[in-house]
């Protein structure tokens, strides 16, 4: 399937600060793709430029195979929640969604009523007085009653109990089984790694890692402890390729592998073990063990 954004070369200062780097990313057609980043990392500016909210300073961006600042007709197939949904404090929720509705042209509330019934959403209630979770209820609801080609979600989950993100979740599988696609930016690390097919990371406005979740978790750091029978073969583990911060504690040797632990296993399984923790990384280790290089500045042109 052919992909439904790309970057190259995206480039956006605020004065004389930077958000964006020369960033270029592609995002599969069909698929949930994670956007991960710390704070300012551009994720934010990112997702405004492919709503054309924003304007780059240079580079070339297509959102479904158009310009995003071609008008309407593209946004009308994109389904956002913004990471701070700002809600008219006048209306009841189901105003808010009829509002809207005539903004895309007229919907069918329908999908927007089975909707508030899945997220447990009263659509009568006076925006002024929701929670955040309820609020984010109202922008999941607006962002799925299209049943939009794309949906570009930032933070979707934020405030949101966990019987509603497991429903979340469900919307999310169905949406993808219907033919949208999803770009997902989230800090819950654990959403994105339920979710996400794949994953791409931001960091200092330029992406340093991108690839299947299963791909970006095996490459991750990963910490092991073995309690050996006897004397622990300490030179030889600290030997291993990729073996660091090898700590001894009489017969516990604890230490952290990168990448394949098969040359750890290999040492380990020539000794008798009492016990052994090499538990599989999670996306979290994978992605906080991108930030413990330091970016490489740009080539200057």
């Amino acid at each position: 399937m052919d992909p439904v954004i790309t970057a190259t070369g995206v480039t956006k200062h605020f004065g004389a600060v930077p958000a964006l780097d020369a960033l270029d990313l592609e995002v599969p057609g069909g698929r949930v793709v994670g956007f991960l980043g710390p704070n300012g990392a551009g994720k934010s500016t990112t997702i405004r430029i492919l709503l054309d909210l924003a304007r780059a300073d240079a580079g070339e961006v297509r959102v479904l195979g158009v310009d995003p600042r071609s008008g309407p007709q593209v946004r009308a197939r994109i389904g956002y929640v913004a990471g701070e949904l700002r809600l008219d404090d006048r209306l009841t929720v189901g105003e808010t969604l009829r509002s809207w509705a005539r903004l895309r042209g007229g919907l069918d509330l329908g999908p927007a009523h089975e909707l508030c019934e899945r997220l447990d959403l009263d659509p009568g209630r006076k925006a002024k007085g929701l929670s955040s979770g309820n609020r984010r209820k109202v922008g999941l609801v607006g962002a799925f009653m299209a049943r939009p080609d794309l949906l570009i979600l930032d933070e979707p989950t934020a405030g949101l109990d966990p019987l509603v993100q497991a429903e979340f979740q469900i919307l999310l599988a169905e949406a993808v089984a219907a033919g949208a696609s999803v770009f997902l930016s989230s800090h819950v690390l654990s959403e994105v790694q339920q979710t996400a097919d794949r994953v791409i990371v931001i960091r200092a406005g330029r992406v340093v890692a991108e690839g299947d979740v299963a791909e970006l978790r095996h490459a991750a750091s990963q910490p092991f402890s073995a309690w050996f029978a006897d004397e622990p073969p300490v030179d030889a583990l600290r030997s291993v390729a990729g073996v660091h911060d090898v700590i001894v504690r009489g017969r516990e040797v604890s230490g952290v592998v990168d990448g394949s632990p098969d040359g750890l296993v290999a040492v380990l399984a020539q000794h008798r073990l009492d016990h052994l923790l090499l538990p599989e990384p999670d996306l979290e280790q994978a992605f906080l063990s991108l930030y413990e290089e330091p970016v490489e500045p740009k080539d200057a042109p």
